[in-house]
């Protein structure tokens, strides 16, 4: 990656979309909140810091004028204005493009039950430039930097880039610790006698939705941060391998963990999909008892052609006696199922 604004200041027109900027130098923070068009002059005049340019939802002119002064990659910037790219980092003569995906996670019935945040990152020599495409907290970034202040003395555009990445998988972890915790819930509810109520299983389906779509976002990372840590790419010194190692390892548990939920899930819904077909065989059986009790009477009663006087037999007082035993019986007979669940 070549080193694009050292030794001259050019005029850039500022982008038009909401930016963050900050400048540090040796671990130091220099400057904050000023406008992208002032940063190579800031470059200029303090050699050894490092940029960080944060674009949120920038159109098309935006990234123009950025690419041309940070000599971005044609095919990188149509990837940061895409939606819905894949978790990946890309090599490119002068810099390096990242895509990620920060996540939320919600178990509560009224929330949504998953959003996210893609995230595209270039990294040159002296600058992080982050695209968001939606609405995040580049708070966490910020802090982050600030607790290790030391480390950035020395790291660069690497430390930036290392502050990044431990934050979102720092989410991936959490989020899955929550479906996790969620699914602990839901559990014994699942595996109940007689099947769990339709409400549970819904709430179990939205969970299995919910892993689904972590896990397009977390499984690819260990491979992004591997990729990063290269030797050849000189991006990662050593001092900073053993954290970059230490992300990837946050990485690959939240990978194994969303693998584990994925399969936990679909065996509790299969579980309680084996246990209301027994309670349905179950119910079907004793039907089919009845059904044989009432038969035997029935046959022989019907085989005679017994049709004899019963109590009101012609009389009124009878008609309305049979047709309130009807209704009764009826009537009770549809309670008892309907609160067994059969109706």
């Amino acid at each position: 990656m070549a080193d694009v604004l050292v030794g001259h200041s050019v005029t850039v027109n500022a982008p038009s979309c909401p930016t963050d900027t900050r400048l540090y130098a040796k671990g130091r923070l220099v400057a904050e909140g000023f406008p992208a068009d002032q940063a190579p002059g800031l470059l200029t005049k303090h050699p050894d810091a490092v940029l960080w340019l944060d674009l949120y939802r920038p159109g098309p002119d935006d990234l123009a004028l950025v690419a041309e002064e940070f000599h971005l990659h044609p095919l990188a910037i149509e990837d940061a204005t895409q939606e819905h790219e894949r978790p990946k980092l890309d090599r490119y003569p002068e810099h390096l493009f990242l895509n990620v995906y920060g996540v939320d996670v919600s178990t509560k019935p009224e929330d949504p039950p998953f959003g996210k945040t893609e995230i595209s990152a270039f990294a040159t020599e002296r600058a992080l430039i982050t695209v968001r495409k939606g609405p995040s907290d580049t708070q966490k970034f910020v802090d982050r930097w600030d607790a290790d202040a030391e480390l950035a003395e020395s790291g660069g555009v690497s430390f930036l880039l290392y502050g990044l990445l431990d934050v979102v998988v720092d989410g991936h972890v959490d989020a899955a610790q929550q479906l996790d915790e969620a699914m602990d819930q839901v559990e014994d509810a699942l595996l109940e006698e007689g099947g769990a109520p339709r409400a549970v299983r819904m709430h179990g389906m939205r969970l299995r939705k919910t892993v689904a779509a972590l896990r397009r976002a977390v499984t690819p990372m260990p491979e992004v941060i591997a990729e990063a840590m290269r030797k050849d790419l000189g991006l990662v010194d050593e001092k900073l391998q053993p954290y970059f190692r230490d992300v990837e390892d946050h990485a690959r548990h939240a990978g194994d963990q969303v693998e584990h939920l994925r399969d936990r899930i679909e065996g509790l819904l299969q579980a309680d999909l084996a246990e209301q077909g027994n309670v349905l065989n179950d119910i079907t059986r004793k039907l089919a008892a009845w059904a044989a009790v009432i038969t035997v009477p029935t046959a022989l009663t019907g085989y005679f052609g017994q049709n004899l006087p019963y109590p009101g037999y012609q009389q009124t007082w009878g008609y309305i006696q049979s047709m309130i035993l009807l209704v009764v019986v009826a009537g009770g007979l549809y309670w008892y199922l309907k609160r067994r669940g059969w109706l």
